[in-house]
């Protein structure tokens, strides 16, 4: 599974376990959501900082390989023997065959 995808399921599952703790609470729907949202999101930071690191690390691995690519393609179209880039082009052609 994604870390975009099991940090997002664990977001919400925090937000619905604090609503659930505050459902007995005597305040207004409003305030119970506004409590929960808040309270979620600061819990989050802390429980989940495995997972937010993990999608970070994705997200980068991604954008450079974008770079790599694009620079590639670049590359080609001017018609250059040599790209600039062609060592992050290999990294990049490596990592996605594993």
């Amino acid at each position: 599974m994604s870390a975009a995808v099991k940090y997002t399921l664990g977001r919400i599952g925090l937000f619905v376990g604090v609503l659930a703790a505050l459902w007995f609470v005597d305040m207004s729907m409003f305030l119970r959501l506004m409590l929960a949202l808040i309270s979620s999101a600061a819990l989050s930071f802390f429980l989940l900082r495995g997972w937010r690191d993990e999608m970070a690390g994705e997200m980068a691995e991604a954008s450079a390989r974008r770079r790599a690519e694009k620079e590639q393609l670049r590359s080609a179209l001017a018609g250059d023997d040599e790209p600039a880039g062609d060592d992050e082009a290999e990294q990049a052609a490596a990592r996605r065959e594993e």
